[in-house]
């Protein structure tokens, strides 16, 4: 049955998939926005000079006539359908016809700044008319002023199907990265969804392994405090406690292991050390455990082979291996180890004798918590297979990549495993 908390996993990842969905489209969005408004306003400032430009130059025609009394219609022939010319005296009274009042003022400022002045000038919804003012004199000397106007009500019009067209692209284009974000947020979450599963499954299987020794401890210590006993059932009932808690310690030890190595938080020395000397240091410790099930522990290739890593975590890496071997291994097996140097790489090799891993199981054996009980061969010859929790490999293949290396495993059924580490080999340091 799914849980509370688990089923609002998924739920939570969905609500950061639309967070994420929405950001991409409102960021481009914004930036569409952006974009179009600074695009307009360089085509309405360049139209303007444009316009500017072309209305001043038609101005520019009348400065050759003779008088003014002269050209006091020559703005009806200068003016066209895309342009109208109104000139003024030096007042900003009209002189070719009647003008409106913001043209005369227009006009009389210009004059009196003498330079080109221009003005936008709104007379309705649907009118819209830019002037440009230019103070000109004629050949007698006397002073007039020629105002241009324009409609840009047409200007307007093709802006307006512009900025609707850009809008409709802009629009569809927010649609498409709608879709690809949505795309990329289902993508992206993909890793956190497997860590959300990965997690869930760890802590589930941490409860279950747990589980186990805590229910035998409470069970054994209840039985034991029902009646008096004597002294020699309280030493074996707390002979079996302590074999238990030692079990719970293994546990919790390896996985804290296991959580500081997932955070980053155990720290690694790194330094030269030599595999062969860490696989010596490894040996005589496991020799004892083998010693309870009358098994032998040979060293085979032994060549120097330095490396650069944490000396500890090697330690830990071999006698996992050697523990992993004499706990499948039947009593009076055999379990060999050798080091050896092979080009640019220090090889470790451990190989038992026992009842070795199916090949539906061999895939999964570096997965946290699993044990593949019926891969190894479940018999009086290995009592002690049980005591393992499944973490024994996860936290050797994290120490073998956090040294840049790479371990495999070979098995066949009833004929033995063979476990390879290989790492780097240390540069040969410089000689003085």
């Amino acid at each position: 049955m799914t849980t509370p908390a688990a089923s609002a996993v998924p739920h939570s990842l969905a609500a950061v998939r639309r967070r994420l969905t929405l950001w991409y489209a409102g960021t481009f969005l914004v930036i569409l926005v952006l974009l179009g408004l600074g695009m307009f306003t360089v085509i309405t400032r360049r139209f303007d000079q444009e316009l500017e430009r072309s209305l001043g130059a038609a101005t520019a025609g009348l400065v050759n006539a003779p008088r003014v009394s002269d050209i006091a219609h020559l703005g009806e022939f200068v003016s066209t359908s895309e342009r109208m010319i109104v000139l003024h005296d030096t007042l900003g009274t009209p002189l070719s016809r009647v003008a409106p009042t913001w043209t005369r003022e227009l006009a009389a400022r210009a004059w009196r700044q003498q330079e080109l002045v221009s003005l936008t000038h709104r007379a309705g919804a649907e009118e819209v008319l830019r002037a440009v003012a230019r103070p000109l004199r004629a050949l007698d000397g006397d002073g007039f002023v020629a105002v241009a106007l324009s409609d840009e009500v047409e200007v307007e019009d093709r802006y307006r199907s512009l900025i609707l067209q850009f809008g409709a692209a802009a629009g569809f284009a927010v649609l498409l990265v709608a879709l690809g974000g949505w795309t990329v947020a289902r993508q992206s979450m993909v890793p956190a969804e497997r860590a959300f599963a990965h997690m869930r499954r760890f802590m589930a299987d941490a409860a279950h392994e747990l589980r186990t020794p805590v229910s035998v401890v409470r069970a054994r210590a209840g039985v034991a405090l029902q009646r008096e006993r004597s002294a020699g059932d309280y030493v074996d009932v707390l002979g079996s406690i302590d074999r238990e808690a030692e079990r719970i310690g293994r546990i919790v030890d390896d996985l804290l292991t296991l959580a500081r190595a997932d955070a980053g938080e155990r720290p690694i020395e790194r330094r030269r050390v030599f595999l062969d000397d860490v696989m010596l240091d490894a040996v005589d410790a496991a020799r004892a455990l083998a010693a309870n099930k009358s098994q032998s522990i040979d060293i085979g290739d032994f060549e120097e082979a330095p490396v650069v890593g944490d000396a500890v975590l090697l330690r830990q890496l071999v006698l996992t291996l050697l523990d992993n071997a004499i706990k499948y291994t039947p009593r009076d097996g055999a379990i060999s180890i050798g080091v050896r140097a092979s080009g640019t790489r220090a090889v470790l090799v451990v190989t038992d004798n026992g009842g070795g891993i199916t090949p539906e199981h061999l895939p999964h054996i570096f997965e946290r918590f699993y044990r593949g009980d019926s891969a190894r061969t479940r018999s009086e010859h290995s009592e002690t297979m049980s005591e393992g929790a499944g973490l024994g490999l996860a936290i050797a293949q994290w120490i073998t990549e956090e040294h840049r290396g790479a371990v495999n495993i070979e098995s066949l059924v009833n004929q033995g495993t063979i476990v390879t580490v290989s790492l780097p080999l240390a540069r040969q340091q410089p000689v003085a």
